[in-house]
């Protein structure tokens, strides 16, 4: 019965109903969605807002460090974006992905594009969250503690950009404005709408999986990254 009721379930969602030319209505299947559940669409529609929010905090740091995308030779802030939106790695990054990439921005040695390693790294790390897949079918599974440490990691980037400094006393990048006459807290508020979709989706894996996820304290916020692709 269960059984049953899923694949009446599986085709409910499937089918769309269209008007063809006479004004008559038809209802189409559409096949990918038979291999799907609710479960697999979140997940895509939870890696989407999550990419297009690291895609905008790119853009929104950009455009507080122009400096940046021109140290990476960027024809422009969109063209700096674009590159990051295929992934492509900067020749700087030597290899890094995920949180070494990351690292990259808040290393006083490193004197490449400090946005593009810190938003490529966080990148690289949902995708390594999410198998490394845009979309999600019936069989695909996901670890709840990848998604969790990659929430944690939002956290951690966003302290690091407001704490992190250079020798010289001045912040690796700047994000939130915090002066009382202009303040602006747009990074903050992006980066915990983030941190929240990751979290609840770590939560739903969870539940799928059969486990229990606690939040743990995080005392190490602030210094380093956490693993994403190593975890099993």
């Amino acid at each position: 019965m269960r059984a049953l009721a899923l694949l009446l379930a599986l085709l409910l969602a499937a089918c769309a109903t269209e008007m063809d030319r006479r004004g008559r209505t038809e209802n189409k299947v559409d096949v990918k969605y038979l291999a799907k559940t609710e479960i697999d669409r979140i997940a895509d529609a939870n890696r989407g807002e999550v990419v297009d929010g690291l895609l905008l905090i790119a853009d929104k740091l950009y455009k507080r460090n122009p400096k940046e995308w021109r140290k990476g030779g960027q024809a422009s802030r969109e063209a700096a974006v674009d590159k990051l939106r295929r992934r492509e790695s900067w020749p700087e990054f030597g290899g890094r992905r995920e949180g070494e990439a990351a690292a990259l921005a808040f290393t006083e040695a490193y004197s490449g594009d400090r946005v593009a390693a810190l938003i490529y790294g966080l990148l690289t790390m949902v995708d390594a969250a999410f198998e490394n897949k845009e979309e999600f079918y019936l069989f695909d599974s996901l670890n709840e503690a990848k998604l969790f440490n990659s929430a944690r990691n939002m956290e951690i980037a966003i302290w690091k950009l407001g704490n992190d400094r250079l020798a010289s006393g001045e912040l690796f990048l700047l994000a939130n404005e915090l002066d009382p006459a202009r303040r602006n807290l747009s990074f903050e508020r992006e980066f915990g709408r983030l941190t929240g979709l990751l979290d609840f989706m770590a939560r739903i894996v969870a539940d799928r999986n059969g486990r229990t996820l606690s939040r743990l304290t995080q005392s190490a916020v602030g210094v380093i990254f956490l693993p994403v692709s190593f975890l099993k």
